[in-house]
């Protein structure tokens, strides 16, 4: 039976944590799923999945809420990527299963609190899980197995230096 990480808090490094649990995984033999909520761009990282037979990454998301409020199509686009997920892991099609900004997708109300309880918490298969994003639910804090918070004690970006090429993207 398969536990449920969260890795949220303000801080960096939660995805980056997430795909180092992938690689682990990977080289253990294990088969790995990343679904990334919200993001629609193919970030640096998701270059990996060229390189590994046992990796499947799949960008679930419609693109950035900063600058917009998320429309009917965004939530219902979200809500089928979070069925998709959630029919892997019943399947057992992965032994590790990544819903990368998940919490960020629950906070701009792309589905509800409770999706995500009733479709990972309810009902224990064998894959493992691993939550990230920023703004997690208490309820799903107090569920998880395993939570690490990333807590921003100093970052370069407030000083006017943005992402960076290889280190942040």
């Amino acid at each position: 039976m398969g536990f449920i990480n969260v890795y949220t808090g303000n801080g960096k490094g939660k995805t980056t944590a997430a795909f180092g649990l992938a690689i682990r995984a990977l080289m253990s033999g294990k088969k790995v799923y990343i679904g990334q909520f919200v993001k629609d761009m193919a970030y640096n990282e998701t270059k990996i999945a060229d390189d590994y037979e046992n990796l499947t990454i799949e960008q679930l998301g419609k693109g950035c809420f900063i600058d917009r409020e998320p429309t009917s199509k965004d939530k219902e686009s979200a809500k089928d990527a979070l069925e998709h997920c959630y029919k892997l892991y019943k399947n057992n099609a992965y032994d590790l299963i990544i819903l990368d900004e998940l919490c960020i997708a629950i906070y701009f109300n792309l589905f509800s609190t409770q999706e995500v309880v009733d479709y990972f918490y309810k009902d224990k298969y064998n894959a493992e899980i691993v939550i990230t994003g920023r703004y997690c639910p208490e309820e799903l804090i107090e569920k998880a197995d395993l939570v690490t918070e990333m807590k921003e004690i100093k970052h370069y970006f407030s000083q006017g230096v943005n992402s960076r090429n290889g280190f942040d993207r």
